[in-house]
């Protein structure tokens, strides 16, 4: 996924329970889009920022929202708006004030440790993030 160029621009919304593999999944891809180093969980930040040579990546954490307005009041309706990869682990704490995503992966836990991802695409570019 991370040598798709439709990733540079993609807005991706990684949902599941607490503990399903959401952070470590984006670390993985930000480390497979060359991010050097440690790769902060956004948790307390909320936002950890990486500038890439193929453009610039949010990582998104928004598990601490009490409130969904809370994302307006930060300013990310212009972070949003800007062009990168915008990485979200629970949307569903800043519902309603979001864009739409272009690719949504659900990660869910199976017995044993397994972990099973649905990705469902809601763009032309998501679509062409699908593996």
């Amino acid at each position: 996924m991370a040598a798709r160029l439709a990733l540079r621009d993609a807005t991706v919304e990684l949902r599941g329970p607490l503990g399903a593999g959401k952070t470590t999944f984006a670390r993985q891809l930000l480390h497979a889009l060359g991010v050097q180093g440690r790769v902060k969980s956004p948790t307390y930040a909320v936002m950890e920022p990486y500038e890439l040579p193929g453009g610039d990546v949010w990582h998104f954490d928004f598990f601490r929202f009490d409130d969904p307005q809370e994302w307006e009041d930060a300013g990310f309706r212009d972070v949003y708006a800007s062009r990168g990869l915008k990485i979200a682990e629970w949307p569903e704490k800043a519902a309603g004030l979001l864009p739409a995503p272009d690719l949504c992966i659900a990660i869910e836990v199976g017995g044993d440790e397994d972990r099973e991802a649905t990705f469902t695409a809601y763009s032309a570019r998501g679509l062409e993030l699908l593996p």
